[in-house]
């Protein structure tokens, strides 16, 4: 379980909530009401104060990259920093059955980066993510750029991954796809989160 008790930043909260072990918590809010900054402090990678743990074990208690190994976070810009996509992956030939199953083709580990469309990078970029096993995944409008289709099979993974006891903290602006995915769905405004009826 994620607990998160009186995390607070500037423009933020304090906030608390919980997401259990294969529960999905939907996110959202107008541009600018502090989602992507809340998956940020989740993650460590803002200063922020709170408490934060996994499974009982505190955020503080473990090196940062080991923190976010097993709370991923998933920008919905993520970093490229290499010219083709495989070189992004510490294990091509492990990346390559997930990539397939969000639509894209096996050999797309030799396409140079500059190439790839916006929904190309979002699936990628969560392969990226998926592969590290973590415990919980921070996924900040994980399909905004992507068709139906698309949209289907990202939604159909994230749900095998629950199955298996991972944790989802979800930000989107797409109402209906906040009843598919999530059991609960907060919303943030000014700063602050109240629970949205479903």
């Amino acid at each position: 379980m994620l607990s998160v008790t009186d995390l607070s930043r500037l423009g933020l909260g304090p906030l608390s909530f919980t997401v259990e072990a294969g529960e999905c918590l939907a996110l959202s809010g107008p541009s600018g009401a502090g989602k992507s900054l809340l998956l940020r402090a989740i993650a460590d990678l803002d200063p922020n104060e709170g408490r934060v743990s996994l499974d009982g074990d505190s955020r503080e208690a473990m090196p940062a990259p080991a923190w976010r190994r097993r709370v991923a976070y998933l920008a919905a810009e993520a970093g490229w920093w290499a010219d083709t996509v495989a070189e992004h992956f510490a294990d091509w030939p492990a990346a390559r059955p997930l990539v397939e199953a969000l639509g894209l083709p096996a050999d797309c580990g030799d396409w140079p980066v500059a190439r790839l469309s916006t929904g190309e990078k979002q699936r990628l970029a969560l392969v990226r993510s998926l592969l590290l096993e973590p415990r919980v995944l921070l996924l900040d409008e994980p399909t905004s750029g992507l068709d139906p289709d698309a949209v289907q099979r990202v939604e159909e993974l994230i749900r095998a991954r629950r199955k298996d006891g991972v944790a989802v903290l979800w930000v989107t602006h797409d109402r209906a796809q906040a009843r598919r995915v999530a059991r609960r769905w907060l919303e943030i405004e000014n700063g602050q989160l109240r629970e949205v009826e479903r």
